[in-house]
C-alpha cells in the first residue's frame, strides 16, 4: 500500500543508545525565521469568532509578551488577547505574534500563543487559503515555544495565510504543556485558525489545510478530528508526517517511549490531576524529569533522560494501566474516519517514530474507511522527513486546492484515484 519515495540511502542504524540520542537530537533541529512588522492590523472579528475585547497591540519586550494578563480578559475561543508585530517578515507579508483564547480539557479559559503570517497583496475574491501548521516536539516548558524565536511556519507552496500555535501550556510564563494531549493541541490549532480569521487585514478565506510532523503529526490528526468545530470552513486535507499515534502499542522503541512518557506524565498532571508520575517513574527518573522538563527544552531533556531510559529500572510500574493507560487511549488520534483526505508519510530510517508505528496507524485508518495516501521516504530519518517530504506535500496540497481527486492507498491500485 502506498508509494516509496526514494532518497539517497543511509547506512543501517546501529541499535545503540548513542545513535538513539543522535537521531533524537534531530527532533530539536528547528529552522529559524524572521519577520517584519507592518502597520498595526485591523483585528475586527470575522465569522468564526467574536471578540468581546479589542486585542492589545503589545509594544513591550518579547519576554513580557508571554506574561498572561491577570485577570485574563473575557473572550470566546479564538478571540485575540494581544498581538505583536514580528521583525523582518519579508517583502509582501505581515507577521504577527499572537495571544488568543482557547479551552483546555478541564473546560478552563486559557491564553495560548502562536504566530500568523499573511500576504499584503490583493486577496482572491474568496479570501486567502489557510495553512495551519503543527510543530514537532520542542519541550513542555514556557521557554520552548516556537513563537518565541519566532519560527516561521512553512507555506508548502501555498500563497495565503499561515498560522501556527504553540499549543496550550507552551509559551505563557509559569505554565507547562500537556504533551501529546489531543485537547492541548487540537483546541489550540482550531482556535488559532479562528484567531487568524478574526484579523480583517489577513483576508483569510474558508478553505484550509493542516500539516504537521512528529508531535505535530499527532497535532494535525487531532485537528482533523475537530474540523467540524469550524462549520463555515472547508478542510481540504491533512498531512501527517511520522505522527505520534498507536499509543497503546510498542514496536521495539521502548527507550524512545520512556523519554516521551516522562514528558507525558509530568506535563499531563494539570489535565488529569488524579495521576501521579511517582506511580510510574522511579525516584531517580522522576527527579531528573521534573527538573529538566521544567527548565530546559528537547535537546537537554534527551541528553539528561537517555542514560536513565536505557536502564532496566526506569519505571516502578509500567504505564500500561490506570491513569496513564486512560490518557493514551483518550489521546490516540482519529478514532473515526474524517470526510477529508489524509497524506500520511514516514521515513524508513526513522528510529524515533518507527515506520512500523506509522504502518500500524495506516492499517487502522484504512480499516475504518479513511481516504489516505501513504508514502515512505527510503533511507530518511526523523530529522530529515520534513525536507524530504516537502515536494510531495506541496504537490498534494496543490491538488487539494485545485479540486483534484485524492489518491487512496487503502484501495486496490486500479481503484486508488476513484
Amino acid at each position: 500500500m502506498g508509494r516509496t519515495y526514494r532518497r539517497s540511502r543511509v547506512a543501517a542504524v546501529p541499535r545503540r543508545s548513542l545513535v538513539v540520542l543522535t537521531v533524537l537530537l534531530l527532533m530539536a533541529g528547528l529552522v529559524g525565521c524572521s519577520s517584519d512588522a507592518a502597520s498595526a492590523p485591523d483585528t475586527t472579528a470575522a465569522s468564526t469568532t467574536t471578540s468581546t475585547v479589542e486585542p492589545e497591540e503589545f509594544d513591550g519586550t518579547v519576554d513580557d509578551f508571554y506574561v498572561v494578563p491577570d485577570p485574563l480578559p473575557p473572550g470566546e475561543r479564538g478571540a485575540l488577547i494581544r498581538v505583536q508585530p514580528l521583525d523582518d517578515a519579508g517583502d509582501g507579508q505581515v507577521g504577527l505574534r499572537i495571544m488568543y483564547h482557547s479551552e483546555d480539557v478541564q473546560g478552563r479559559d486559557r491564553a495560548v500563543t502562536g504566530v500568523v503570517l499573511y500576504p499584503t497583496g490583493t486577496a482572491p475574491d474568496d479570501g486567502w487559503p489557510v495553512v495551519a501548521y503543527a510543530h514537532g516536539t520542542t519541550g513542555i516548558a514556557s521557554k520552548c515555544a516556537p513563537s518565541r524565536l519566532p519560527l516561521e511556519p512553512p507555506s508548502y507552496g501555498v500563497e495565503g495565510v499561515r498560522v501556527a500555535t504553540d499549543y496550550i501550556g507552551l509559551g505563557p510564563v509559569g505554565e507547562v504543556h500537556s504533551y501529546l494531549s489531543a485537547t492541548a493541541e487540537g483546541n489550540a490549532m482550531i482556535d488559532a485558525v479562528r484567531a487568524a480569521r478574526s484579523i480583517a487585514d489577513a483576508h483569510a478565506g474558508t478553505r484550509w489545510v493542516v500539516v504537521g510532523h512528529s508531535q505535530g503529526g499527532h497535532g494535525a490528526l487531532v485537528t482533523m478530528d475537530r474540523a467540524g468545530e469550524l462549520p463555515d470552513m472547508e478542510l481540504l486535507g491533512t498531512v501527517a508526517l511520522a505522527p505520534g499515534a498507536e499509543f497503546t502499542k510498542t514496536f521495539g522503541d521502548e527507550v524512545q517511549l520512556r523519554i516521551i512518557t516522562t514528558m507525558v506524565l509530568i506535563g499531563g498532571r494539570d489535565e488529569w490531576p488524579d495521576s501521579d508520575p511517582a506511580d510510574y517513574l522511579s525516584p531517580e527518573a522522576l527527579a531528573a524529569g521534573e527538573e529538566v522538563t521544567r527548565d530546559a527544552c528537547l535537546d537537554t531533556i534527551i541528553s539528561t533522560m537517555l542514560p536513565l531510559a536505557a536502564g532496566d529500572d526506569f519505571y516502578v510500574h509500567e504505564p500500561d494501566d490506570g491513569p496513564a493507560r486512560e490518557f493514551m487511549v483518550a489521546n490516540d488520534p482519529t478514532p473515526e474516519a474524517s470526510p477529508s483526505p489524509l497524506l500520511l508519510m514516514t521515513g524508513t530510517a526513522d528510529i524515533i517514530v518507527v515506520p512500523d508505528r506509522v504502518r500500524s496507524l495506516r492499517d487502522r485508518l484504512c480499516s475504518i474507511g479513511q481516504v489516505l495516501e501513504y508514502g515512505e521516504l527510503e533511507g530518511v530519518d526523523h530529522g530529515g522527513e520534513p525536507a524530504a517530504a516537502a515536494p510531495t506535500v506541496e504537490q498534494w496540497l496543490a491538488d487539494r486546492f485545485a479540486g483534484r481527486p485524492a489518491p487512496n492507498s487503502c484501495l486496490p491500485s486500479d481503484d486508488a484515484d476513484r
